[in-house]
């Protein structure tokens, strides 16, 4: 096999290489994936053996007779570009692609939280629009991370699975939604928000929107005592809530956590005092002071 490929040219062709293989790793999937690796492997394959077979067909040849080797510096400096343009390349591609799946989330997401408010508050109208974008929304996401999978959840054995789970649940809720007691169905909704929480838990994502999502639920238990004037069971549940803020206090402890905190010790207050007429409204305080933070950054 005559060599028809010159030194710079298998340099060029390595890092073609690498350029492909990280595209092909961080960036796609699909048929587009496989042919980035096949060219990948192809530019690798040609480098290491000096020849390739189009510059056969087309009489090209980059190896003249009298080439000269590259100097020292010229292949340190080779090497030194070929691992920075691996490490840089893989750190930002898993940086930006993660970031991409967030927003491609947080989009799709807002849609969910606001469908689930709505419906909470018996408010049809909007209730019908959230869900209506949501359904959209869902099924651009759904059909783009269930092929793809960016590296940040590459290895989440369960991830289609609650893609489907969710996607299901959405679809049945149209005519509860439409016409049905959006009370109850406010409900079936909340099914949906631990498995969003378990998504996030697996792959390492932001931990205050966990932790407002661990918190709500001990939070609806406190609400529930109040709306019932029931103060034993608020006080009974305070330690919990209590620590489940206080892990969102550990990540964020602005203005407007420190208020969910004030309204929570009050409500607890109150229920010590034996005060269980302000109760109801104080668990309403509560949740309204929960809701606008989740809403935001949830």
């Amino acid at each position: 096999m005559i060599k028809n490929i010159g030194v710079f040219d298998r340099v060029i062709r390595l890092f073609l290489s690498e350029i492909f293989f990280l595209l092909a790793f961080f960036w796609t999937y699909g048929t587009l994936q496989i042919v980035l690796y096949v060219l990948s492997f192809v530019m690798l394959a040609t480098s290491l053996f000096r020849f390739c077979g189009l510059y056969t067909l087309f009489k090209i040849n980059t190896c003249p007779s009298n080439e000269k080797l590259m100097s020292k510096f010229t292949i340190g400096f080779s090497v030194l570009l070929f691992v920075v343009i691996a490490v840089v390349g893989s750190y930002y591609s898993t940086f930006f692609t993660k970031k991409f799946f967030l927003e491609d989330y947080n989009r799709m997401n807002q849609y969910y939280k606001q469908t689930l408010f709505f419906t909470g508050q018996n408010n049809r109208t909007e209730a019908v629009s959230n869900y209506t974008n949501l359904v959209k929304e869902y099924s651009v996401f759904y059909n783009k991370y269930y092929t793809y999978h960016p590296f940040v959840i590459s290895k989440d054995e369960y991830f289609n699975e609650d893609l489907i789970l969710i996607k299901d649940k959405i679809i049945s809720l149209e005519t509860d939604v439409n016409s049905g007691n959006l009370l109850s169905t406010h409900l079936e909704f909340e099914i949906i928000r631990p498995i969003f929480q378990d998504i996030l838990k697996r792959n390492n994502f932001s931990m205050l929107a966990v932790y407002l999502v661990d918190f709500h639920d001990a939070m609806e238990k406190v609400i529930a005592g109040a709306d019932a004037k029931n103060a034993s069971e608020v006080i009974s549940v305070y330690q919990e809530v209590s620590d489940k803020l206080k892990a969102v206090e550990d990540v964020a402890n602005d203005i407007e956590i420190q208020t969910i905190r004030q309204k929570l010790e009050q409500i607890t207050a109150s229920a010590r005092s034996g005060n269980v007429e302000v109760l109801p409204t104080q668990g309403a305080e509560l949740k309204s002071s929960f809701v606008k933070v989740y809403l935001k950054r949830g």
